[in-house]
């Protein structure tokens, strides 16, 4: 053991700014990646390639925010061993979750053929359009284990605050991706498989760079008497175990979030197209506030997580006060400029005039939810960050049952708002759910002295 490095990192309101900033714009520069496809496709390909570009895509980003879990169980992990000055447990987890990870993606590939006869057979899609987003699937399926250890590298860097890493990391993915698409599908002529071809290949270049900055990090930290890589510090049974069930507890929960947002979003399309485009544009809004409001909540997982490590109430609160104080304006000033602000940037996404008066009529409400999230966002950065995951597991099943409780008489009642008014109340529940489980956290660390 070495000493815990909470001494030497004041937590001070400029310091959890100074690293929730870099966390922001990763979080930003991640839809850039569909960003850019899309863009190649659109003009150097045809409408077949960018509607199987769309489908194919789509799955990615299911399959791939399943295995969040990646990110978040090894962010909670890392923080503690980096709180307790526990170093030989932080390269112990890093080396387990990539293990899990190359298992995770190595699995993808060899089950791409049913993955994707199951989920073609669940879409509507042309047969000329799952045709060629089968072959986008099966070109950059290849790129999975890199994918899936990029995940577990973004919570390693969490995890020890290096948020500038992250971000270098993110926006050299998305460099190679842009101009490996480029050449692939433009210069080369081979559409929506080049795509898939060339962010395989942008995958695992950047896992390979991502691996080299995280080896360099972890030798500056290596200060203990351990070995650098230990195996029996790696295949510790007991360590196992807590990984694989709080990746358990983790999926379920992200599961639940998949199924409540997906279900909003059918339930809307019964108002008709208007409403359901409408509805999206707002979600886009929601989502575009998230990627703000993730980079306060990462902060927490990594500080609360190291407080929480080392068993130290006062820097757990302080933790916990500062980043959701910073996490809580923030929610304020987006929530406002969402109210404010909202009808331009609805006209800045679409002409439609009937989508454009929906949405305005249905602002508040995205801005309400904004405002609101935030106290489910920071308990989960909260409750990642120390592992309590079974809880999470619980919050995530009780919310979405009470939204689909809620939901059911509001819609026959109210219509969208009605649906609007369930969803922000699935938010709240979320938070709601998690506090009583905070507050008995919170008295079981030991006073502070």
């Amino acid at each position: 053991m070495v000493a815990a490095e909470r001494s030497t990192e004041p937590l001070t309101r400029a310091a959890v700014a100074r690293q929730a900033w870099p966390i922001i714009l990763a979080n930003a520069a991640v839809p850039a990646l569909g960003l850019v496809d899309t863009a190649v496709i659109g003009h150097y390909g045809s409408a077949t390639e960018l509607g199987a570009l769309a489908l194919g895509a789509l799955l990615f980003n299911f399959v791939y925010w399943s295995f969040g879990f990646l990110r978040m169980g090894t962010t909670g992990f890392v923080a503690q061993a980096r709180g307790a000055g526990d170093e030989a447990e932080v390269r112990a987890t890093l080396a387990r979750a990539l293990l899990l990870a190359a298992g995770l993606g190595g699995g993808l590939w060899l089950l791409q053929w049913p993955i994707t006869w199951l989920y073609f057979g669940l879409m509507d899609g042309s047969a000329a359009v799952e045709s060629v987003a089968g072959e986008y699937f099966r070109a950059r399926i290849w790129g999975a284990p890199a994918a899936l250890a990029l995940f577990v590298i973004s919570g390693l860097l969490i995890g020890l605050g290096r948020s500038r890493e992250l971000l270098f990391v993110q926006l050299l993915l998305n460099g190679l991706n842009a101009g490996l698409d480029i050449w692939f599908a433009g210069a080369l002529g081979l559409g929506a498989r080049g795509i898939g071809l060339g962010t395989a290949i942008a995958e695992w270049g950047t896992c390979a760079v991502a691996l080299v900055v995280v080896l360099r990090v972890l030798r500056a930290r290596h200060r203990d008497a351990w070995p650098f890589l230990q195996w029996s510090r790696i295949a510790n049974a007991r360590r196992i175990r807590q990984a694989l069930a709080a990746n358990g507890d983790i999926l379920v929960r992200t599961l639940c979030l998949l199924f409540a947002f997906a279900w909003f979003a059918n339930a809307g399309a019964r108002f008709g197209d208007v409403t359901l485009a409408a509805n999206h544009i707002l979600l886009q809004l929601v989502s575009f506030s998230a990627f703000f409001l993730d980079g306060f909540a990462f902060v927490a997982e990594a500080r609360v997580g190291a407080a929480w490590g080392a068993r130290d109430r006062a820097a757990f609160r302080h933790a916990v006060r500062l980043t959701s104080e910073l996490a809580a304006g923030a929610a304020l000033a987006l929530a406002a400029a969402v109210l404010v602000l909202g009808e331009v940037a609805v006209a800045a996404l679409t002409s439609l005039l009937a989508v454009r008066e929906t949405a305005a009529m249905h602002l508040p409400w995205a801005a309400l939810y904004v405002l609101l999230s935030v106290a489910a966002f920071q308990l989960d950065g909260v409750f990642i960050g120390t592992t309590r995951t079974r809880e999470m597991r619980q919050a995530g099943l009780l919310s979405l049952t009470a939204f689909l409780l809620l939901a059911w008489p509001a819609v026959a009642v109210w219509g969208n708002h009605g649906l609007w008014a369930a969803f922000v109340a699935y938010v709240c529940v979320r938070a709601a759910a998690l506090w009583p489980h905070y507050r008995r956290m919170d008295a079981s660390l030991p006073a502070s002295t």
